[in-house]
């Protein structure tokens, strides 16, 4: 408690979900928080008024991180309102295309690893130039990269995969800086998106060990592990996916 008294958060994709939670459980701890959001306004709007009800700041920044020079401009945006930039959180993510691997558009590719892999290398990039010693890099992964994804999601399994292999990267770059960088593999987890096909979930949750879908607070809370204290853990991925 009060490790994060004072520091700022860049929350990517935090108009959603895991987003959302992870931006309030972050201003929870007195994290001045920067809640990126890219079409969903209105979501990311309440998560901001979230946490000023609670006695936090919030700062709302709209981004297209498939746009050029969006994660460079997002980063420097969030310095110029807070003054610095402690820790980065790359939760955006999407399937962008879900047609089977053999209709797979190559636009659909190129897209969904460039939002789930290139927007966080380019934006963790440039936080490495402003970050100092005790600062944070969290990316959320997901369980695709370990099993691959179904036919419908390979190139989501393979983009994770990559953001995996870019945070042992940056975290072997970022120990002598004191920057430490870890992810967070995300198993499935109850959100509005998963909501819509519960009936449909049945047999994948009944695959996970614990039989449930985990909560967006699942993953905030190791998060904020990560975040404020974990200063001997760096370039670790750690799951949190109920068992699988």
């Amino acid at each position: 408690m009060g490790k994060l008294e004072g520091k700022a958060a860049l929350v990517t994709g935090a108009s959603g979900g895991i987003g959302s939670a992870i931006a309030k459980a972050l201003a929870g701890q007195g994290c001045a928080v920067a809640v990126h959001y890219s079409s969903g306004a209105a979501s990311a709007k309440a998560v901001a008024a979230r946490i000023v009800a609670m006695g936090g700041r919030a700062e709302l920044f709209k981004a297209d991180l498939l746009a050029a020079g969006a994660p460079k401009a997002l980063v420097a945006a969030c310095v110029k309102r807070f003054g610095r930039l402690d820790i980065l959180v790359n939760n955006a993510g999407a399937i962008l295309g879900g047609d089977h691997f053999l209709d797979l558009s190559e636009k659909d590719w190129t897209r969904t690893l460039r939002l789930n892999a290139e927007a966080p290398f380019f934006l963790t990039r440039e936080a490495f130039r402003v970050m100092k010693n005790g600062s944070r890099v969290v990316n959320i992964s997901s369980v695709a990269a370990q099993f691959g994804g179904s036919a419908r999601s390979i190139h989501y399994g393979a983009s994770k995969a990559a953001l995996e292999a870019m945070t042992r990267g940056f975290a072997r770059e970022g120990a002598p800086l004191g920057i430490l960088v870890n992810a967070i593999r995300a198993g499935v987890i109850d959100t509005p998106l998963h909501g819509k096909f519960r009936k449909d979930m049945a047999k994948r949750v009944a695959m996970i060990p614990l039989k449930r879908m985990g909560r967006p607070e699942d993953v905030a809370s190791m998060v904020l592990h990560l975040a404020a204290d974990g200063d001997f853990i760096t370039g670790q991925t750690i799951s949190v996916t109920g068992g699988e």
